[in-house]
């Protein structure tokens, strides 16, 4: 994909977006494996599908959580009705887990396994391809975030102290603990395979070296980091909690004794999500104001997507192609944002 985000109509007009007006805040969003369709989880349980504005009551409270489904064309949704759900495209619902009186949070896929894990309180639970559900914990606390390895061989949970990495194919075995005090909110595990990060309730990040088992503590942060990002090729860590976009660099001997890389225009207030593009060398950030910036890290340029309005950005999720860009807001707006003008 190419965006030129020198041409000067970036400066004049804003990208061709759809929006969709609901009366409650967006927990998640997320594009289909296939691309044709977007979900949005909704604070009111009900999971929306564009582009036909498909309405599904999927949950009895709050959707918590929403990813792409890994087996099909549809989503897997989470809520704190403890009710974990497959939904096709064409609204048809399916239960693949029930855990009466727990929430439901922090759901990851895996494309090629066909893996799907959720945090329930202090355990792991992950339902595989054929529809076998395994649980993982407990954990020394609640599961504040999770992701798989990159060949879906592994499950990491973060939570007070650290991250605690299982083997899937081991629930009874011994797992790999990485320990650093405190708690720690979101997880991203690089798309090399060799890094895992969290953010943390000390507005800092901390990454462990999987093969050393070497650690690193990155400072400075405003405010809590709770949307870490990696580029397609591992070679830089986006985080938000910034009023600009702050790129960790990961290739050659790493981001020590280095400042990261930032980049943006100043002003828009503090990034709350971040996405790097899933093939190029873009990236999307989303700001407590409400505005979304595109940032081309080769060029060190940035465009305005989109203008604050007031209301926080909560996800963004990019297409398989990269050609368009999901956002949802605080109030409730289902954005998709076309970028391939």
């Amino acid at each position: 994909m190419k965006l030129d985000l020198a041409n000067p109509a970036w400066r004049t007009s804003l990208p061709a977006t759809r929006k969709v007006a609901t009366d409650a805040p967006v927990a998640a969003c997320a594009f289909s494996r296939d691309g044709t369709h977007v979900g949005f989880g909704l604070g009111d349980g009900q999971v929306r599908l564009l582009p036909d504005d498909r309405m599904i009551a999927a949950h009895k409270g709050a959707v918590l959580s929403l990813v792409a489904d890994p087996t099909g064309d549809g989503f897997v949704s989470s809520g704190d009705d403890g009710r974990l759900l497959r939904i096709a495209a064409d609204g048809g619902t399916t239960e693949l887990a029930n855990q009466k009186g727990k929430w439901l949070d922090h759901l990851a896929a895996h494309r090629a396994t066909g893996a799907v894990a959720v945090g329930v309180g202090r355990n792991i639970l992950v339902v595989t391809k054929e529809g076998e559900t395994r649980e993982f914990g407990p954990h020394p606390s609640t599961v504040a975030d999770l992701d798989f390895s990159k060949d879906g061989g592994r499950v990491a949970g973060a939570h007070y102290g650290g991250v605690t990495v299982w083997s899937l194919n081991q629930p009874g075995g011994t797992p790999r603990r990485f320990a650093w005090a405190g708690s720690h909110v979101a997880l991203r595990w690089s798309t090399d395979g060799k890094f895992i990060a969290t953010g943390t309730q000390e507005n800092d990040i901390h990454v462990w070296r999987l093969a050393q088992a070497t650690d690193m503590r990155m400072q400075g942060y405003p405010a809590k980091v709770k949307s870490l990002s990696w580029t397609a090729d591992a070679r830089f860590l986006y985080t938000s909690a910034q009023p600009v976009f702050t790129a960790w660099p990961f290739s050659g001997k790493g981001p020590e004794g280095k400042p990261p890389l930032q980049f943006g225009q100043e002003g828009a207030g503090i990034m709350t999500v971040v996405a790097a593009h899933p093939t190029a060398e873009f990236v999307a950030g989303g700001f407590d104001t409400g505005e979304i910036q595109l940032g081309d890290i080769k060029t060190r340029r940035t465009a305005v997507a989109k203008l604050a309005d007031k209301s926080a950005i909560t996800c963004l999720a990019w297409s398989p192609d990269g050609t368009s860009l999901a956002v949802g807001n605080e109030s409730g707006d289902l954005m998709v944002i076309d970028l391939r003008r």
